[in-house]
């Protein structure tokens, strides 16, 4: 396919949330139980072909740890969507949505696709934060909820799709110039992002 749109996607959410784990499942259909805490940022590639359009996402997978929170903006400026990740098993993760959502309408783009995904769902005995509830706050305050499981890949394919559906009718097209080095099949090295789904 000789045309694409290309799309800038951050991840965001407290360390440990399974943010790296789901860029990995994404990008290459794989799951590592165990992975170091991300540093900064990773970026990988991944172009998917959806309704005969293909879209290539650009995403950074950014570090959970308070310290790093300073560099989120230079990440999340110019975005098309993001996904804020919170763990169901760790209430207080799910506590840091809200304030992420106001920091991205605040300091980002105003029409940026935002995603709330509740991930490890495939946890349902160590559950903490409960879906309706979630799925309530969530869509009122304009974000498009999923619960997610990087373990077992439920839904992770399906959020991804969803952003393609709510992208701009008149976002022009871009010629893709297979750029070296982005448009990948493996990802670059990925430095993680918290054990779990």
């Amino acid at each position: 396919m000789s045309r694409v749109k290309e799309v800038k996607l951050v991840l965001l959410g407290a360390s440990g949330c399974g943010k790296s784990s789901i860029v990995l499942r994404f990008v290459t259909n794989q799951f590592k139980p165990f992975q170091e805490p991300t540093i900064g940022a990773s970026f990988l590639t991944k172009t998917v072909v959806v309704d005969e359009t293909a879209v290539k996402f650009q995403i950074w997978d950014t570090a959970g740890q308070e310290k790093y929170h300073t560099l989120t903006p230079m990440y999340y400026r110019g975005a098309k969507a993001a996904i804020i990740v919170y763990d169901i098993t760790r209430k207080q993760t799910f506590g840091t949505v809200r304030d992420w959502i106001k920091e991205l309408r605040q300091m980002g783009s105003e029409d940026t696709i935002i995603i709330v995904a509740g991930n490890k769902c495939d946890l349902e005995a160590q559950r903490e934060v409960p879906t309706e509830e979630a799925k309530t706050e969530i869509e009122d305050c304009g974000g498009i909820f999923f619960e997610t499981s990087a373990k077992t890949a439920q839904c992770i394919n399906d959020m991804f799709v969803q952003i393609t559906h709510h992208l701009p009718r008149d976002d022009h097209d871009k010629e893709d110039e297979e750029e070296p080095g982005l448009d990948l099949e493996e990802p670059a090295d990925i430095d993680g992002g918290g054990c779990g789904c």
